[in-house]
């Protein structure tokens, strides 16, 4: 099982990591703002059920594989930053529309599926949970201890969605009026997420 030592690492690492801002954070600060924390945590539902079999897989080896083959690599970042470009895009306006008038709400299958298809679309997370996790795994118990260490993960990334989810709600309440820049913000953010990631590069193959 994984030792002490190893949990008093593997916490504050998995932490920081699930905290590093992102797309899928600036999903869950956006959806925070626009529909509050409850409806931002049900949406990240989504991106949790996506990181599942990504976990899975990065415990089978194949984010090795994924890391080795530059042309599913490239398929899949393209496909992600088409995604991530095509959200902002909307975001943007939407946020015209709610400075004219009162925006319709989000739809808890509209969010859901955003905060899914966000995380579907990076290739850089199974790359993320096959370099990061392994380190905490012991060789003599390795699916049990794979299996504990991503339950952990995915229980800290609920953690942060309702973190940024909170940010996001506290925003909004200052900018009363102004939530439409809010969403402006958050729209360019997308964009540029997606830009980064067409220019991202496979990890070199051991």
């Amino acid at each position: 099982m994984v030792t002490i030592m190893n949990y008093a690492i593997f916490l504050p690492a998995c932490f920081a990591l699930n905290l590093t801002f992102g797309p899928n954070n600036l999903l869950a600060l956006t959806h925070g703002a626009q529909s509050g924390i409850g409806f931002a945590l049900r949406a990240g539902i989504g991106r949790l059920l996506v990181f599942i079999p990504m976990i899975v897989l990065s415990g089978l080896g194949l984010g090795i594989v994924l890391s080795a083959s530059a042309t599913a690599f490239t398929v899949l970042k393209l496909i992600g930053a088409v995604y991530l470009i095509w959200i902002g895009i909307r975001i943007v306006r939407a946020a015209k529309v709610t400075a004219q008038a009162k925006m319709s709400p989000l739809t808890a299958r509209e969010s859901f599926m955003r905060e899914a298809l966000t995380a579907a679309g990076n290739p850089k997370a199974v790359l993320i949970f096959a370099a990061f996790l392994p380190q905490f795994v012991p060789a003599d118990a390795y699916a049990s201890g794979y299996a504990i260490v991503g339950s952990l993960f995915l229980a800290l990334e609920f953690v942060a969605i309702g973190i940024y989810a909170a940010i996001g709600r506290l925003a909004a309440s200052f900018a009363g009026s102004k939530l439409h820049w809010m969403q402006r913000v958050s729209g360019f953010g997308m964009i540029l997420f997606g830009m980064l990631l067409m220019l991202a590069r496979r990890p070199a193959a051991a």
